[in-house]
């Protein structure tokens, strides 16, 4: 199988979505989404890279607890929800979506154990809203060229700063996706 191949086959949980530079749909301009769950009813993803203006703690969510972190938007879809990725397999009700890489959880559990000092920033990302895909839309987009996926970075995703994501996936991917990194925002000011 040629590694540049983009198979539509290959998504699944834990698939990254790395959006090309001729998507041409503001919304996702430049991002990497983490696919949380793929099935034959359609797809849900979290924008790993688009830092939004709040902090967690502007949504009182936690009592007492010093936990600070920038929120992500996570998609255009429900804005008023809040989702979580994380490295905790121990929490409860956490799916893992990749290697190391879960899910959600028993939100009243996080709580303590963040209000507990248990959860490290560094170990955890939250998300407004969510990005959604009814059955056979990916597929579709795939076929356009619109997306690249990447099956292998996951585990990764804690150890990168998002605002370099998009062009690090890309670039660690080679070939042609690494020339694809490089493509300027705006080619009419070459």
């Amino acid at each position: 199988m040629d590694t540049e191949d983009n198979h539509i086959e290959n998504v699944k949980s834990g698939s990254l979505l790395i959006s090309t530079p001729f998507l041409g749909d503001p919304i996702f301009d430049r991002t990497v989404i983490l696919i949380c769950e793929h099935n034959k009813d359609g797809s849900f993803g979290l924008v790993l890279n688009q830092e939004t203006n709040f902090k967690i703690q502007d949504f009182n969510l936690f009592e007492n607890a010093n936990f600070d972190d920038l929120v992500y938007m996570g998609g255009p879809v429900q804005n008023n929800t809040i989702h979580f990725v994380h490295k905790y397999a121990d929490l409860k009700h956490g799916l893992e979506i990749a290697k190391n890489v879960f899910w959600g959880g028993d939100f009243e559990e996080l709580k303590k154990r963040i209000s507990k000092s248990e959860i490290e920033l560094a170990n955890i990302r939250f998300f407004l809203g969510y990005s959604g895909w009814d059955a056979g839309q990916i597929d579709a987009e795939l076929k356009r060229n619109t997306w690249v996926v990447n099956n292998s970075y996951s585990s990764n995703l804690f150890k990168i700063n998002p605002t370099n994501l998009w062009k690090t996936v890309l670039k660690s991917m080679g070939g042609k996706y690494a020339e694809m990194a490089n493509y300027p925002i705006d080619p009419s000011l070459n």
